[in-house]
């Protein structure tokens, strides 16, 4: 199984996929044609999601190939040499996947065929057992939260460590305690934005200038570097 699990898709001051695209060309290797799945876009068009992906994978001649341009969905998946999963309402990407019964085939593809699977934010929560630690706005109604689960951890995409100046609501290390005080099983990865994980069957990679913060149950948060170990994250 080959994951790249990107926090967000932009860095403040720079162009849309800027930091992450070496990273997603390397990881691709001698793929350049990939399955796109744009449906956690809400206030733009899915051929315009397409278009922005496909100018800046396009640097390195890689074809994006978006799924809503298929008649037979379920196919296109069946098919796809890798698939990429971008971020927006993580709630209406679950919904849209799970009214069109892709998710199955997704994951038969990522997990027993071990095609690359790229996501960021929304796409990187769709890897998760569930959604429950996306930062989204719940705006439809999904059948259920169950997610990919290629990974047995959830990740908090966008992980801040304070809340803006002049703002009296939860941190969002509170509201993750909250999580894990009902998922008491469960680890919790803060991903920081500019930073991406790397999962190669049971191995995790952490990519980013910034550190990783893990949360699980009776347990002291931690700080993680790039290079460190964490294949802990594996275990229950």
């Amino acid at each position: 199984m080959k994951l790249l699990l990107i926090s967000n898709s932009t860095n403040a001051g720079e162009a849309y996929l800027e930091y992450p695209k070496n990273e997603i060309n390397e990881f691709l290797g001698e793929i350049r044609n990939v399955l796109f799945i744009p449906y956690a876009a809400v206030t733009f068009s899915y051929d315009t999601y397409a278009a922005k992906v496909q100018d800046r994978l396009g640097e390195f001649k890689i074809k994006v190939n978006s799924i809503h341009r298929h008649e037979d969905k379920l196919k296109a998946v069946q098919e796809a040499e890798a698939i990429v999963i971008g971020g927006g309402n993580t709630w209406q990407l679950l919904k849209s996947l799970q009214d069109l019964n892709l998710l199955d085939a997704i994951y038969s593809q990522v997990k027993e065929k071990e095609i690359p699977y790229i996501g960021w934010s929304a796409g990187s929560n769709m890897a998760c057992p569930t959604i429950r630690t996306t930062n989204d706005m719940p705006i439809c109604e999904p059948s259920s939260y169950k997610a990919l689960a290629l990974i047995p951890f959830q990740i908090n995409p966008h992980y801040l460590d304070a809340n803006p100046e002049g703002h009296a609501g939860e941190t969002r290390e509170q509201r993750i305690e909250e999580f894990i005080a009902v998922n008491q099983s469960i680890y919790v990865v803060g991903l920081r934005e500019g930073c991406m994980l790397k999962i190669a069957d049971k191995t995790a990679t952490l990519i980013g200038q910034k550190k990783l913060r893990v949360f699980k149950h009776d347990q002291e948060a931690m700080e993680y570097e790039a290079g460190e170990k964490l294949d802990f994250l594996f275990c229950h």
